[in-house]
């Protein structure tokens, strides 16, 4: 996962993450622009995926979901939605205000009718860690928290390349992971063990704890543009890690058993580098790409090529791979981010919330994926 520019990420993911890449997490949403003068062109949707339709009836596990989670997940973060239909159904849930389950369902199948994506997807999940940093170096916290450098141009995301300008004025891609690493950091905003800050650039954003209490927020800043390339495969096929044993937490737990060279010659199997900056901790859900706090459990990363943000499904997810794995996750999601391994119209990174446990559950999720598109009753999709 970059939550909003990694997804945004990840997308950390972990598994999915470590296998294909995380949501990209955001920056601090940018300030407000002013409003051109006049009506200016009509915001334009992703283009809609074949879709099948059929009834809320048909949907295994409606009945049994929190519909009011899902409802006020909707009601709470639907304001970024493009779409015209979508946004008459989110003044109309504003208006309603916060529901209980029963009244919720009746307002969901009441305001929408589903349609399932076509094919079977994946489904991955990230999270937001905490980990400890240093305000300076030692043989344990050894790797920089390194900032977006002074010589990069663009950011590295949104399909924007990664550039290093040359003290002659020219251009040329932006290092790999290796390079980077190998090179000391013109300056450090914090000091992390190796393996915590590879899982927080898979994440995206986090927070580091430093000894005497200050907290602060890691907040994504670019990437040097490298294509994501997961470590769960190369670790299992050369017999690291079993097979049914790739998650997150057994990824972290050999890299911090074989911290050093080993673990760093595993680690740069990925060229994707990750960089910050550091804010005040206010203890809040970290912005997605919508540049909204992602609801936890509620919100997913997605395509955005192919799914715009603000857009309503039921996600059912089952046949986990992994060992320890929830049986299946079916619930109404939100889509409010992106990730660079997101891909396809079939395909989600469901945000599981800050910390340790959400991390290790997170790392779990490896399940089939099936996707009910949620699509209002209002508007030209009526």
């Amino acid at each position: 996962m970059e939550l909003r520019h990694l997804r945004r990420l990840a997308p950390a993911l972990l598994l999915t993450l470590l296998v294909a890449a995380c949501a990209t997490p955001s920056a601090v949403p940018p300030p407000a622009r002013p409003t051109p003068p006049g009506p200016g062109p009509a915001p334009t949707q992703p283009p809609r995926p074949p879709a099948q339709p059929e009834s809320f009836a048909d949907l295994p596990g409606w009945a049994q979901d929190d519909h009011a989670a899902g409802f006020e997940a909707f009601r709470v973060t639907c304001g970024v939605a493009r779409d015209p239909a979508l946004a008459e159904v989110c003044r109309r849930a504003r208006a309603a205000g916060p529901l209980d389950s029963v009244r919720a369902r009746a307002f969901l199948e009441e305001n929408f009718r589903p349609e399932r994506l076509i094919g079977e997807g994946v489904l991955t999940a990230y999270f937001s860690p905490e980990y400890d940093a240093r305000e300076r170096p030692d043989a344990e916290f050894s790797a920089p928290v390194r900032p977006k450098p002074a010589d990069m141009v663009g950011a590295g995301t949104a399909g924007k390349e990664a550039l290093r300008r040359r003290a002659d004025g020219s251009t040329e891609p932006y290092p790999d992971r290796t390079a980077i690493e190998t090179s000391p950091p013109a300056q450090a905003l914090a000091w992390m063990r190796p393996e915590d800050l590879f899982f927080l650039q898979i994440q995206g954003s986090g927070v580091l704890s430093f000894p005497g209490g200050r907290r602060s927020k890691a907040v994504f800043a670019a990437t040097n543009g490298r294509t994501f390339a997961g470590i769960a495969n190369p670790m299992r096929d050369r017999g690291l890690l079993a097979a049914n044993n790739t998650s997150g937490e057994a990824i972290r737990g050999w890299l911090a058993e074989n911290r050093g060279p080993r673990a760093d010659q595993i680690m740069r199997l990925n060229p994707r580098y990750v960089f910050f900056s550091l804010a005040p901790d206010d203890g809040r859900q970290p912005v997605g790409a919508a540049g909204i706090p992602l609801p936890p459990g509620r919100a997913i990363a997605v395509d955005t090529g192919l799914t715009g943000l603000g857009e309503l499904f039921f996600i059912d997810g089952t046949a986990p791979l992994l060992n320890g794995a929830f049986p299946d996750y079916r619930r109404t999601v939100v889509a409010l981010d992106a990730g660079g391994a997101i891909k396809g119209p079939v395909r989600a990174d469901l945000y599981l919330g800050l910390g340790a446990r959400a991390g290790a559950e997170a790392g779990r999720v490896r399940h089939t994926l099936r996707m009910h598109r949620l699509v209002p009753k209002v508007g030209p999709y009526r």
